[in-house]
């Protein structure tokens, strides 16, 4: 037991190596031209929660698939069987009652077919099993990649994992409380961003400007107007209107957390979102009966353009 640990924590701490910097950009016209980042190092919150060998594969394996945060891979991880450690049938033996099994709860055939064309590399068991984490985790990998990540639409791949919105918007929100802050220091998107993650959590309501004005949640643009007015920045009160103050930023310029996320058409803006400087990822207030949430702007296919407000 003492001696797997400690090769765990030797592989973690080689695998986190390879984790960079975030290469962000926008390249203007669709969902489609929105880019990919890599990952951010373990926050605090992941090291305590995630088991070192689970934290380990993770890194590895989405080391195998650009595009691919292994955040995101770890989350889904979380949400299926608590890395491992759920005591419901299926995880370690058997399966549940929709027939999946193993902590990454995937479909025996499913499996099959993942390792037929992706077979894990060594560590793992022989044959390779759905049960055994290495296995596992390596399949979800290149099934996640495949089914969009590689391409950077993070939405589509994890539908594709599992067919429901609410597990996708669970997942991305678990990525990034296991994501360590991408920046040190202040500065307006920063404290806009940091101001819209406070926020994670409280009701859509229409009109609504947030707590500090007596309402209980907000819409997408009271959502930004209260984040840029922390830090110290005014903007106009709709979505269209704060399209419209700009400053717009060319197709190409590398997004920066706090920068705004504009959806719809140049007559009509309809939505509105805060980039969190991670890959395509925002924070909004989707619509009614829903929660301020993290979400990938895949989801939206009608960006239209980005905004960096200034003083």
């Amino acid at each position: 037991m003492v001696r797997a640990a400690a090769v765990g924590l030797a592989a973690l701490l080689g695998a986190l190596l390879v984790i960079g910097a975030i290469g962000t950009a926008v390249l203007g016209g669709s969902g489609a031209g929105l880019g990919i980042g890599t990952g951010f190092a373990p926050s605090p919150a992941a090291i305590a929660d995630i088991p070192t060998h689970f934290l380990a594969l993770y890194v590895q394996a989405a080391a195998t698939c650009p595009g691919l945060d292994w955040a995101l891979l770890a989350a889904v991880g979380k949400i299926e069987t608590d890395h491992g450690r759920s005591r419901l049938p299926g995880v370690t033996s058997g399966e549940n009652s929709a027939r999946a099994g193993g902590p990454m709860q995937f479909l025996q055939p499913t499996f099959n077919a993942v390792i037929a064309t992706h077979p894990p590399p060594p560590g793992g068991a022989r044959p390779p099993s759905r049960y055994h984490p290495h296995d596992a985790v390596h399949a979800a990998a290149a099934y996640l990649c495949d089914s969009g990540a590689r391409n950077g639409d993070l939405d589509r791949a994890l539908f594709t994992y599992n067919h429901s919105h609410a597990y996708v918007d669970d997942v991305l929100t678990q990525a990034a409380a296991y994501r360590a802050a991408p920046h040190t220091g202040s500065g307006p998107g920063l404290l806009a961003l940091d101001y819209a993650r406070a926020q994670l959590g409280l009701p859509y309501l229409w009109g609504g400007d947030g707590p500090t004005a007596g309402d209980p949640g907000f819409d997408c643009s009271g959502l930004t107007t209260a984040a840029w007015a922390a830090a110290g920045i005014t903007l106009p009160r709709t979505a269209h209107t704060q399209y419209r103050a700009g400053p717009l930023l060319p197709p190409g310029t590398p997004l920066k957390p706090g920068d705004l996320l504009f959806f719809g058409t140049p007559e009509r803006v309809h939505h509105v979102g805060i980039a969190t400087g991670d890959a395509t990822l925002m924070i909004h207030a989707p619509r009614r009966g829903t929660t301020i949430r993290i979400q990938d702007a895949h989801g939206l296919p009608d960006f239209l353009a980005a905004s960096r407000p200034a003083p």
